[in-house]
């Protein structure tokens, strides 16, 4: 049975998909063990942080298995991280959000500049929520630039940071999947 919703694939991979603030960078060819490193502890501290703000109760069990007042502070919370990244974005200038799609092998998005040219080897910085100052970086190299979009495959992040944003994007799919099961109202 078709449920309205189609599965978000990049590179025969389970992607994720959002309209987000995306920047490309270009980089050397030979990029630094140094930098590669510094990228990948910072991408695991972001992604755990990005995995910890959208752990929530589910909207079903909030009433028979939490207690309110538990409920009423997850709320609370929420709104203050929400205040607080609108504040870091109004201050602190992001590149312009654009349709993204992009899991642990590599990226496609619309292009708010110039395109790089094929085999450009670069960082591709994505904010993933205003709440978070530090961009996802992963490096990467163009395999694709056309009619304003672009496709990139990433140099492997580890597997740790692939796990996580595997889970980043099958969160986001389990959650467009129960939304679109959800009666109309």
């Amino acid at each position: 049975m078709y449920e309205g919703i189609d599965t978000v694939v990049l590179y025969e991979e389970l992607a994720y998909e959002d309209v987000l603030p995306v920047y490309w960078r270009l980089l050397p060819n030979d990029v630094d063990h140094a930098v590669f490193a510094s990228f990948a502890e910072r991408n695991l501290r972001l992604l755990q942080a990005c995995a910890a703000l959208e752990e929530h109760v589910p909207a079903d069990k909030k009433q028979d298995e939490v207690a309110p007042d538990i409920v009423r502070l997850d709320l609370k919370i929420n709104l203050l991280l929400d205040l607080v990244g609108q504040i870091l974005a109004a201050n602190s200038p992001r590149p312009k959000a654009v349709p993204i799609r992009f899991n642990a092998l590599g990226a496609a998005w619309e292009a708010s500049g110039p395109a790089p040219q094929p085999g450009a080897q670069g960082v591709l910085e994505i904010y993933l929520r205003d709440c978070l100052v530090q961009p996802l970086r992963l490096v990467g190299r163009i395999g694709g630039a056309s009619e304003g979009k672009i496709k990139a495959k990433f140099i492997h992040p580890g597997e740790a940071i692939a796990d996580l944003i595997e889970k980043l994007a099958f969160r986001r799919h389990r959650r467009q999947v129960a939304g679109a099961r959800q009666p109309k109202k």
